[in-house]
């Protein structure tokens, strides 16, 4: 079977960074079309730069990288250095960058590869806000038909929120542009914290990083060296969840994971709720099911899974 394309949409964050490194370590499973970058978890320019950086540390300095939205659909701009550190990638010291942003604007470059490429045969893998997916939705309404499958990490249902009591980081930050890609009828998977917290970097997975004594082994354990001591604080857990990787790893071996096609909509009208996924886990109303709603990992397989691809780089 040839590897599956992707779009990876991200605002690296050192879990979207881990999130890119495994999708770059597993060419049989995916062929990385290109990143788009977005503001979420620190602004754009410095999510641009952590995209380059850490292709360059995958030594992938051919991996197109667009510059994407500055901000929210209608929304001022929530970022997360309380979480990720003022740069976003905080823990190890990485170079700077030589290879460039290419020209153009993400939007435009999601557009253009799903017109360009044959129907159904490019998957989106969201690992930030979806500002940049629903402005291509906007701007391009066909491509909707386009797109083989949505994979991204936003929501939560039995967890609530991490940024607000209600709200997770990704969808609060542009609920607005959540709506507008949950009512899109592209086949949607969600990884929500439900799933997304059972992804815990204990210290002897993250000494398995340690273990593999290369740059990239090393770079990723002291990532979850500073990411975790947020989470341990604010969960009282066993180390940091590694969001984003969930979705590439999916891509990789989906029966690692399982969940409900349910119902999931977005709160975009109270205050006090803004950005909820009130997904219908239980089918207690009559709307139709538009997204897969991951609840569970095999963790231990996910982890085996990540640390052998990271020793491939």
């Amino acid at each position: 079977m040839s590897p599956r394309k992707i779009i990876i949409d991200t605002d690296p964050g050192q879990d979207d960074a881990v999130a890119i490194l495994l999708a770059l370590a597993s060419p049989e499973e995916i062929d990385v079309l290109g990143i788009s970058c977005v503001a979420g978890n620190v602004p754009l320019a410095l999510t641009c730069k952590n995209a380059l950086i850490i292709c360059e540390l995958a030594g992938r300095p051919d991996v197109p990288v667009y510059a994407g939205s500055e901000q929210p659909i209608s929304r001022r701009l929530v970022t997360a250095e309380h979480v990720h550190g003022e740069t976003g990638l905080n823990g190890p010291v990485l170079p700077d960058p030589k290879m460039p942003l290419q020209d153009g604007h993400a939007v435009d470059f999601i557009i253009d590869t799903l017109r360009r490429e044959p129907p159904n045969t490019v998957t989106l893998c969201a690992l930030g806000p979806l500002t940049n997916v629903a402005k291509a939705l906007q701007k391009a309404p066909e491509i909707a038909d386009r797109i083989q499958e949505l994979v991204l990490m936003g929501g939560a249902y039995f967890e609530v929120g991490n940024i607000t009591p209600t709200a997770e980081f990704n969808i609060y930050v542009d609920p607005q542009a959540a709506e507008i890609v949950f009512k899109s009828g592209i086949p949607i998977v969600v990884f929500p914290l439900d799933v997304t917290h059972k992804a815990l970097v204990t210290k002897p997975r993250n000494d398995a990083f340690r273990a593999l004594a290369t740059p990239v082994g090393n770079a990723v354990a002291e990532m979850t060296d500073f990411f975790e001591r947020f989470d341990k604080s604010k969960y009282d857990s066993e180390g940091a969840p590694l969001h984003d990787p969930c979705v590439t790893a999916y891509i990789i071996a989906s029966d690692i994971f399982s969940g409900r096609h349910v119902n999931v909509e977005i709160e975009t009208g109270s205050e006090l709720t803004m950005g909820m996924t009130v997904a219908d886990w239980w089918d207690v109303t009559d709307r139709p099911a538009n997204a897969l709603f991951i609840g569970d990992l095999d963790a231990d397989r996910f982890f085996d899974l990540l640390t052998a691809r990271l020793a491939r780089l």
